[in-house]
């Protein structure tokens, strides 16, 4: 699966619209507001969906490897964090979408989560 698979499978808006960003290839995802949880415990996962929408996201993604960022229920990020996302190599998206149900979207059309047990 694409981040393009993605936008279109959550209806997404695309607020960095780099098309080469929209060509990487995800694998897993992850869904969590909690950035230290996603330090903690997440482990190979392509695609961060969250509602916080603050720089401390696109730095936890980075740091995580994750090639794109999903903001659930509308929610837009303001202009300099998408630039950030952008100078760091990472999609942006907006889903009208709950987290809970971009997360079973996702899920529905193949995509995965990482195993902790």
């Amino acid at each position: 699966m694409t981040v393009r698979d993605i936008q279109a499978i959550l209806k997404a808006a695309v607020l960095n619209a780099d098309e080469e960003l929209l060509q990487n290839e995800v694998h897993t995802a992850c869904g969590s507001d909690m950035m230290s949880d996603v330090l903690a415990f997440v482990k190979d996962q392509s695609v961060l969906l969250t509602g916080l929408v603050n720089p401390q996201v696109v730095r936890t993604a980075e740091m995580m490897d994750m090639v794109c960022i999903v903001f659930v229920r509308g929610k837009r990020p303001d202009p300099s964090i998408v630039e950030l996302a952008r100078e760091r190599g990472i999609a942006v998206l907006s889903t009208p979408y709950r987290m809970f149900t971009a997360c079973g979207l996702l899920y529905e059309n193949g995509l995965k989560g990482g195993c902790t047990i």
